[in-house]
């Protein structure tokens, strides 16, 4: 059979050779034009389980949290394993899969039995699905750096303009920022004041909670005209906290500035993000949020800067969307 096909090929050089050069292109198209991954992800299918449980030990996480969901994904079809994390505040739970089971198939069955589930855990407690993606889908990563700017700005211009631009790139299935600091109110109480005045802390907490929404109204009808009725309350500044009624004793409002202190500082962080170490002139120049972008699939985004000329995007530090 060999030898017939070399005799074949030596009486028809013209035909072996257009073949060849056929193979040849169709090789060199599927090589630019096939999606194939250079580092294929080997993971199981898994859909993650995230649920915060403020404040609360890890043993008290694992009871109240991990547990509850973790029997519940038990019988969930076609699911293989189920493990369960707990950390302070904080619950993982993992449902690995068949192999072969689809992604989306998986996550709605999950979600189906995670709607059940949710009913055994604590008032006040939602779990939700993890992004549809795996750790090798990290392609892509980069900085915010602004000259004039501090880490809390930069951290509130990636959370809040950013973050959004880049979610729009086809693709992306998660925006994770690190770095910086996230901006917050933080009151500050004095315990000998509520305690001379009898205000717990209950009471600021609903306070804080009724005076920072909006109300809506009737329509009011003057001229022929119809007039739409809204309180206005959300909170804007600081003083709009410093001026929120915590008691009224014998008509004398007792203010929240007069039992606590009102300030803007940084959520509490258990980490820390620096780029290169470096310190100019007593801030960091080049450090910055840093945006970690996981894909479904590797598209490559687009680079600019939608937060204007004093913020801008340093060179990108870990991109992979072209492999």
């Amino acid at each position: 059979m060999i030898a017939a096909v070399i005799r074949w090929s030596a009486r028809n050089i013209f035909l072996v050779g257009l073949a060849s050069v056929f193979i040849g292109l169709a090789g060199i198209y599927a090589l630019k034009h096939v999606p194939l991954d250079a580092i294929p992800d080997l993971s199981d299918v898994q859909v993650i389980i995230y649920t915060e449980y403020p404040g609360q030990a890890p043993q008290v996480v694992e009871d109240q949290v991990t547990y509850p969901l973790t029997t519940s994904m038990l019988s969930v079809p076609r699911s293989r394993v189920v493990r369960g994390f707990s950390f302070f505040g904080v619950s993982f739970v993992y449902v690995v899969f068949e192999d072969g089971t689809d992604l989306y198939w998986a996550r709605s069955r999950v979600l189906e039995y995670l709607n059940t589930a949710a009913q055994r855990l604590p008032s006040g407690i939602t779990p939700t699905l993890g992004p549809d993606a795996t750790g090798v889908g990290w392609v892509y990563q980069y900085i915010v750096r602004g000259n004039q700017k501090t880490l809390a700005e930069l951290r509130t211009v990636q959370d809040w303009q950013v973050r959004y631009a880049i979610a729009k790139a086809e693709g992306v299935a998660e925006v994770a920022s690190v770095g910086g600091f996230v901006k917050q109110y933080s009151i500050v109480v004095d315990p000998r004041r509520l305690q001379a005045l009898g205000i717990t802390l209950d009471k600021i907490r609903a306070a804080l909670r009724a005076s920072n929404r909006d109300v809506g109204g009737r329509t009011v009808e003057l001229s022929e005209r119809e007039f739409a009725i809204r309180g206005r309350g959300y909170v804007k500044n600081i003083s709009d906290l410093e001026q929120i009624v915590v008691k009224s004793d014998r008509g004398v409002p007792v203010l929240l500035r007069d039992v606590a202190r009102i300030e803007l500082a940084p959520d509490e962080r258990r980490g820390i993000t620096e780029l290169n170490e470096r310190r100019r002139r007593g801030r960091f120049r080049d450090c910055g949020s840093t945006l970690r972008a996981e894909c479904t699939y590797g598209h490559r985004k687009r680079e600019g800067s939608p937060c204007g000329n004093r913020v801008g995007l340093a060179s990108r530090r870990y991109d992979s969307s072209g492999l």
